[in-house]
């Protein structure tokens, strides 16, 4: 069940914003000021979304999602505002806010908006670091490192050595190589393969007592920590 901080400083606009929720089957905490949004952020329940009132005395909106962001609490808020101008909007979603609904809004679009950031956040994260024992591959800036050591990858040769790091300690075939690294779904019956592992392995492993990548006689490759 979605679970829901309201950050709201408006007493009655907060508790019919939790009768809705609750009518929607989401379960709703209410808090009045920004300070009360930050206890209940860092304390022990795990919400799914937080409705977060921009304008609120003492910290408000801005800042106190400011300060929640600066501490790594990712979870998803929706703004509340009068100010729907453009430039607020923008305002708002770059102090950390995933949306922005300018009041007064329809219950029923505020509803919507909720469920899809809790969607969102049910999503599995998305990979950005693979690791294999010392090895390790950003797949955001594209390096390679094993043991802190920068490896300098050809494009080819980085999708190869990530297609192996995603199958570690599997027998990886020239079959399945052609297909999801070359988009062949034939053999061209060239040493295209072989040459990118010779030259990948060579990167790999040299300065290093123990290898990493393996042939496995009569079946293809092997990736081991």
């Amino acid at each position: 069940m979605t679970h829901v901080l309201i950050v709201e400083d408006d007493t009655e606009a907060a508790l019919s914003l939790q009768r809705g929720l609750k009518e929607a089957g989401m379960t709703a905490t209410v808090t009045h000021d920004g300070e009360a949004g930050l206890k209940a952020l860092r304390g022990d329940v795990a919400f799914d979304v937080v409705v977060l009132d921009r304008m609120m005395p003492g910290l408000d909106g801005v800042s106190m999602l400011e300060i929640a962001r600066s501490e790594g609490i990712d979870v998803p808020v929706l703004f509340l505002s009068a100010l729907g101008d453009l430039e607020n909007r923008v305002y708002g979603l770059k102090a950390g806010a995933d949306d922005y609904l300018v009041k007064p809004y329809a219950l029923v679009e505020l509803l919507a908006r909720v469920e899809a950031l809790a969607r969102r956040k049910d999503k599995d994260p998305v990979e950005t670091v693979l690791k294999v024992g010392e090895l390790e591959m950003n797949l955001i800036n594209r390096q390679v490192k094993r043991a802190g050591t920068l490896i300098d990858l050809q494009p080819r040769e980085f999708q190869l050595l990530e297609f192996l790091m995603r199958h570690v300690g599997q027998n990886v075939t020239r079959t399945m190589l052609l297909e999801k690294v070359w988009a062949y779904h034939f053999d061209p019956q060239t040493n295209v393969i072989d040459v990118h592992i010779s030259r990948l392995r060579s990167k790999l492993d040299k300065g290093f007592d123990k290898p990493m990548l393996h042939t496995v006689r009569g079946e293809g490759y092997q990736l081991k920590a």
